[in-house]
């Protein structure tokens, strides 16, 4: 599990102090035993009273001391466990939120989610168990074995059988409930993924009224876990009796030879006492060790999910070792005073999980300084991969990308994500204040530059309503429309700043009338940013500067809208379909 070797070294004094309190308690309990002999042989049988009470005040200081112990050991083991889980969540979240797109393809939401609570709660029982339990019963065990020896080496080995044979039935458990336990954890990452899903598109369920199918779904997942949860018990409801079994024989065997021996007068009944004392000790330390090898069984299946989000493919962090068409080799944005804000040059990429066909094949163009440009085609002609590959979510398979004239490879990702505002096809807002989400991008921001941003963006009815920007939105912005929500994110783009702002589709929820007023107010401030829209609206590309028309992942156009009205038959199927008839100004 090497999950835990990064954690060991925080905790190691705690730890330490938690394994002597557990060697001081078994020593404690084993001094019982002993003691119960002295006060039988040497008191009850010999009918010495002070002996009795000599002994009997020894066992009870030992029984205090080993209590003393044992709550030491309990409150250094819950709070270290509790530490240690919430050290690994926050990791793991960390983690997540520097996933590779890969990785962001690889896991699903449900599965992460189970991960970073089921599986982490897992893990944190188990470093609690092995605190509290896993040192006290080999301890005990092995303490129990020696001084029974110590007692009677004849009865002892009794002891090594019940022992071996309790060894062989964990051997076989631990063979039989390892796989099981893998399944289980996969049918909770299907379950949850339902439930996400569910919640997720719950307006659409009801719109269409697949409340029994998605029941249904939801009965097939969960009586699925049901009975992957029930084969994994199974294995420890069947063996545990065994082990119980073993050993309650073991205690009939050393009964029946220890009296055997006392009327032969080669054991006194004191020892046999004891002995049968240890066998009890024996017992429940082999049931706590079946019991944490079980729970470690189950534990390793979590700590392999943990350690594959920890193996993941990070983000990229810093700028890769290459030298760009500039010959840069810095990690700062260079001044907007370059002439070219951005260039794609015989770019060629295809998704890592895709079919292995090219998203895009040989695309090349450039946007100068305060220019704008608009990438127009079908769908899934690859217009937003043009934006996941600006911002660097993938890496081009052949080509250069450049951003004022250095390779984006060159540059510190967070850099370049800093120096470009990019508005997604859906609009995501995050529960909170109208504030708190138009600032996500510049805390900083102040009241002036959110008004002028929400005027920019058509916003402006955020303002209109009570409590202003400190309206409460739901997760996901449930209480806006969708061109509310597109219009909010817009302007949170615009708060961000940067130098290139990317609209991937972020007015299809609006009107023709509102969208050509937000579209001519981010135009108007072309003068500091570059403007890329990526649309299906020929009104919309026809305001830019130049048109790229994509489909099937090449180029079939670059232009201005008469040029390509007069050499681009695929534009002109675009535009017919959507304007035919009607007579456009051109740029």
């Amino acid at each position: 599990m090497n999950i835990y070797r990064k954690y060991v070294p925080r905790y190691w004094l705690p730890f330490s102090v938690a394994i002597l309190c557990v060697a001081g308690e078994s020593g404690c309990d084993l001094l019982g035993p002993a003691f119960m002999a002295h006060i039988i042989n040497d008191g009850i049988e010999k009918n010495a009273l002070g002996q009795v009470y000599r002994w009997g005040l020894c066992m009870l200081a030992a029984t205090a001391a080993g209590a003393l112990f044992a709550v030491i050991r309990n409150i250094i083991s819950s709070v270290v466990s509790q530490h240690f889980g919430a050290d690994l969540r926050y990791d793991l979240f960390d983690k997540i939120l520097h996933f590779s797109q890969q990785s962001v393809d690889r896991f699903e939401p449900g599965s992460l989610i189970t991960r970073m609570t089921n599986d982490v709660n897992q893990v944190m029982n188990f470093v609690n168990s092995l605190m509290r339990i896993f040192f006290k019963a080999p301890l005990t065990c092995i303490g129990s074995m020696i001084l029974a020896s110590m007692l009677n080496l004849r009865l002892s080995l009794i002891i090594y059988a019940v022992i071996l044979c309790v060894g062989l039935l964990l051997f076989i458990s631990m063979k039989l409930s390892y796989p099981r336990y893998s399944m289980l954890q996969k049918s909770m990452d299907a379950l949850n993924t339902r439930i996400d899903e569910y919640l997720t598109g719950i307006r659409l369920v009801k719109a269409f009224g697949t409340y029994r199918s998605e029941v249904d779904k939801f009965s097939s997942d969960n009586t699925d876990l049901y009975r992957k949860n029930v084969h994994a018990q199974i294995i420890i409801t069947f063996f545990t009796p065994l082990l119980t079994l073993a050993t309650g024989c073991g205690i009939i065997l050393v009964l029946y030879t220890g009296s055997r021996m006392f009327t032969q007068g080669t054991i006194r009944p004191g020892e046999i006492s004891a002995f049968v004392i240890y066998m009890g000790q024996i017992l429940q330390s082999l049931l706590k060790i079946t019991n944490v090898f079980n729970n470690f069984v189950r534990t390793s299946a979590s700590s392999k999910r943990i350690s594959e989000i920890f193996s993941a493919p990070s983000d990229f962090e810093t700028a890769d070792s290459i030298c760009g068409p500039s010959g840069m080799g810095n990690s700062h944005v260079p001044s907007s005073s370059t002439a070219t804000a951005l260039s794609f040059s015989n770019v060629t990429f295809a998704y890592p999980e895709g079919s292995g066909k090219p998203a895009l094949h040989d695309i090349s163009f450039t946007v100068p300084q305060g220019g704008s440009l608009a990438v127009i085609g079908p769908t899934g002609s690859g217009k937003s991969t043009l934006a996941w590959l600006l911002i660097r979510l993938y890496d081009p398979d052949a080509g250069t990308i450049t951003v004022h004239g250095q390779n984006i490879k060159g540059m510190d990702v967070h850099d370049l994500r800093r120096s470009i505002a990019l508005v997604p096809q859906e609009s995501m807002l995050f529960s909170g204040t109208a504030r708190s989400n138009l600032v996500w991008g510049n805390s900083t921001a102040d009241a002036e530059t959110l008004t002028a941003a929400l005027h920019t963006a058509g916003a402006d009815f955020i303002t209109e309503r009570d409590k202003s920007l400190d309206m409460l939105l739901g997760s996901g912005g449930v209480n806006l429309s969708g061109g509310q929500k597109q219009r909010l994110s817009i302007a949170r783009a615009l708060i961000k700043g940067g130098q290139i702002l990317v609209l991937d589709d972020a007015t299809s929820a609006l009107d023709a009338i509102t969208e050509s007023h937000v579209r001519k107010a981010i135009l108007a401030q072309k003068t500091r940013m570059s403007v890329i829209f990526i649309t299906q609206r020929c009104s919309t590309a026809m305001a830019a500067d130049r048109i790229f028309v994509l489909e099937n992942g090449e180029c079939c156009g670059y232009g201005t809208h008469k040029e390509l009205m007069q050499n681009c038959s695929i534009y002109r199927d675009i535009y017919d379909s959507q304007l035919g008839g009607i007579q456009y100004g051109t740029n």
